[in-house]
């Protein structure tokens, strides 16, 4: 510093040789990137520091060595990698930083439609499903249909106080997951994990294959076209849930908000029209399922309960994305989730009664559903309401899909920490959304709706058979979980979530028994296989961490092998020369090595690199068979087992020379037996494989300093680094 100290614990450069009188103290900003020489000031005794912050556009300093990047590190340099952040951002939003995230949280009344659209929705066609069970056993049958909605209606009260306990007592979101982690192990934990990842995904087809077919009520002529219109509402959601949880919470609050409001409108029309004696039996509809004959008993039941208990999937999503609400979380979640069960009590219920008023009669996928029938009974069928509902239905139908487009990645990305899948799905991408999983649950998504044509009845029986699996793991792993932390009130607690396992455990006995042969057996197939991936995972993830461990407080020691390098050349070029100028910087054991398939070519080669390199030895391996990269490994191979049986295997740097053309199009034409050779290398013991790149720019800097040399004579200058 030339005659300056610093002050300790300041940032101050002071002249400790001037008087109190001339000595005058600026502030020096740090620097970790450059020196900061010396300047003398106007008067005797300053001294000032020329500071250059040549970093300062791309980092900001954070304190002694750390540095944290900006905007402008994370931008692509390219005039194409420009044009695709350009569209980028308008498509899904400009890129978010971490400290941003707390902006992106959500408050209780955008977290209310974006995590329980599902279960909300499912209000539109689960009394679909008991009518069409309860059919069987002929048109009186159907009035059972309010006792079956009220006994749903109680495991929904049941299973959504667990989950209220779930929220307080695990914060950190996971439901089930956790839940059965914490309290019953592992393995009961990944169980839980993959049903809540098949339901998730049946709860993005069923919604959107139920909105096409309330859309299709209103519009048939839509009706043909359902799978289409199906794939392209899920891809136009995932771009919306890439945008990031909050933006999709304001895309999504409205339809949601609109459905409540209509339908409740419609149950409270059609409650004062039963009052007044004014709820007449509606005309047989058309595509109406003709009433059978069979014997209402206890299975008949059972089978139009398990039908009904569609209702209840979705549930679990606001334990599942505990994170996501604005603090404090836990309490903020747990309220939203008792909204949202009171919301869809009144709604399914509501619904079920006024059907069971105006004799509303199931039907086939072809048919009126329910909620249409009920909307053309209580407003007309040519009235804005009516229209307004079933527009509002196929919406949160639509929008429903959106729960699972925020549980399931959030969930993926726990699993990924705990290294039950591939660690992407832990990844955030520009928006702070977990886009692998956003993706992944799109596309899966959108091939059980071709595989089974946007059909909902015949989606429903893969849809409620894992989440039940869900509710009752999580059920018994919170008595667990009362009886070891044995806070206030536990003993009921344990009493209310053991009651709701044994009823949720029976529930899913018979929706897996009743639905076994409509399709269920899939999901018991799913489940099983996505366990089993999960467990690889797991053992992958396990058996590297063990191989790359290293014992806390050892020191690295210091290696004690021979580096020799290997460099396949095409010819003799200033992309080889910048390799062989790399290489001089890690050993003095360096051979070039030449895979010619043309003897005459290769005397050329032979000559050219006897004058420009004559300090490194050139091996010709001749190729018969036209082959480049097997005879160049066969070498290395030659190569390992030549040394004395004395010596320590020697580490082979094979440094890969690649000319960087400036325009993508233009790399196409280049380093294709490059990236083969890298490709075919990966993995070989002892072997570290370094691609040297050498762009034209640098060109220029070569002829100046080989335009004084002799004719024939190839050199290249010093790179000034090696990196």
């Amino acid at each position: 510093m030339s005659g300056l100290a610093r002050q300790p614990g300041t940032n101050r450069a002071v002249n400790p040789a001037a008087s109190d009188a001339s000595c005058t103290t600026q502030r020096v900003p740090y620097s970790m990137t450059s020196p900061r020489p010396p300047l003398h000031g106007r008067k005797l005794g300053d001294r000032r520091v020329v500071v250059n912050r040549p970093h300062s556009a791309f980092f900001r300093y954070a304190g002694p060595g750390t540095m944290v990047a900006k905007a402008a590190a994370s931008a692509p340099t390219t005039a194409v990698g420009k044009r695709i952040a350009r569209v980028r951002a308008f498509v899904f939003g400009a890129p978010l930083s971490n400290e941003q995230e707390i902006g992106e949280r959500l408050s209780k009344k955008l977290a209310l439609p974006i995590f329980s659209s599902d279960a909300i929705s499912s209000s539109a066609y689960a009394t679909d499903e008991i009518l069409k069970v309860l059919i069987v056993g002929g048109l009186a049958a159907l009035s059972l249909s309010f006792w079956l909605a009220a006994g749903v209606a109680l495991l929904l009260a049941i299973v959504a106080f667990s989950y209220r306990q779930v929220c307080r007592a695990y914060p950190s979101g996971g439901g089930a997951y956790v839940v059965a982690r914490e309290n019953l192990g592992p393995s009961f934990g990944i169980i839980a994990a993959s049903a809540l990842m098949v339901d998730y995904v049946m709860t993005v087809a069923v919604s959107t294959a139920s909105a096409i077919a309330n859309l299709a009520a209103a519009i048939p002529a839509i009706d043909p076209f359902r799978i289409e219109l199906a794939a392209v509402s899920v891809v136009l959601v995932t771009a919306a849930n890439l945008r990031g949880i909050r933006e999709s919470g304001n895309i999504f609050a409205l339809p949601t908000y609109l459905f409540i409001g209509v339908t409740l409108l419609a149950i409270a029309v059609g409650l004062g029209n039963s009052l007044m004696g004014n709820a007449h039996a509606l005309a047989t509809p058309q595509y109406a399922l003709a009433p059978g004959t069979d014997v209402v008993g206890l299975f008949l039941l059972l089978h139009a309960f398990a039908g009904g208990s569609v209702a209840l999937t979705g549930v679990e999503a606001i334990a599942n994305g505990v994170p996501s609400f604005k603090p404090p979380e836990a309490k903020n979640a747990a309220n939203t989730l008792v909204a949202m069960a009171v919301l869809l009590g009144a709604l399914f219920i509501g619904l079920t009664y006024v059907a069971l008023q105006y004799h509303v009669r199931p039907t086939t996928e072809l048919g009126d559903p329910v909620l249409a029938q009920i909307g053309k009974a209580v407003f007309g069928g040519s009235s804005i309401l009516f229209y307004t509902l079933q527009g509002s239905a196929a919406l949160i139908l639509f929008l429903a899909a959106n729960t699972s487009f925020n549980a399931f990645p959030r969930l993926a990305a726990i699993l990924a920490a705990d290294g039950y899948v591939p660690r992407q799905f832990a990844f955030r991408g520009d928006r702070l959304a977990f886009s692998w999983g956003i993706v992944v649950l799109a596309a899966v998504a959108i091939v059980m709706l071709v595989m089974f044509k946007a059909d909902t009845h015949a989606l429903i029986p893969l849809y409620s058979v894992g989440v039940f699996i869900c509710f009752t793991l999580s059920q018994i792993g919170m008595v667990k979980h009362w009886r070891k932390e044995r806070s206030s009130g536990w003993a009921w607690r344990s009493l209310v979530n053991g009651f709701g396992a044994v009823l949720t455990g029976v529930v899913f006995l018979v929706v897996a028994s009743v639905k076994f042969f409509d399709g269920a057996w899939m999901v018991l197939i799913f489940i099983p296989v996505l366990i089993a991936m999960m467990l690889f995972v797991s053992h992958q993830y396990g058996a590297s961490a063990r191989a790359l461990e290293m014992r806390p407080g050892a020191a690295v020691p210091q290696p004690q092998r021979h580096n020799r390098v290997v460099i396949p050349i095409p010819g003799v070029n200033r992309a080889v020369v910048q390799a062989l100028n790399v290489a001089r910087s890690i050993t003095t054991d360096i051979r070039a090595v030449y895979v010619s398939s043309d003897p005459e070519g290769t005397h050329t080669v032979r000559d050219h690199w006897a004058q420009a390199v004559p300090d490194v030895p050139l091996v010709v391996v001749e190729s018969p068979y036209r082959a480049v990269i097997a005879p160049l490994v066969a070498y290395l191979d030659v190569l390992d087992r030549s040394r004395p049986s004395d010596m320590k295997e020697p580490i082979t740097f094979v440094l890969i020379p690649e000319y960087v053309a400036r325009s993508w199009w233009e790399r196409v034409l280049y380093n294709q037996a490059s990236k083969q050779l890298r490709a075919t290398l990966l993995g070989r013991p002892h072997t570290v494989v370094i691609n040297v790149p050498y762009r034209r720019d640098e060109a220029r800097t070569v002829t100046a300093a080989t335009a004084a040399q002799p004719a024939g004579k190839l050199v290249a200058d010093e790179p000034e680094s090696p990196n």
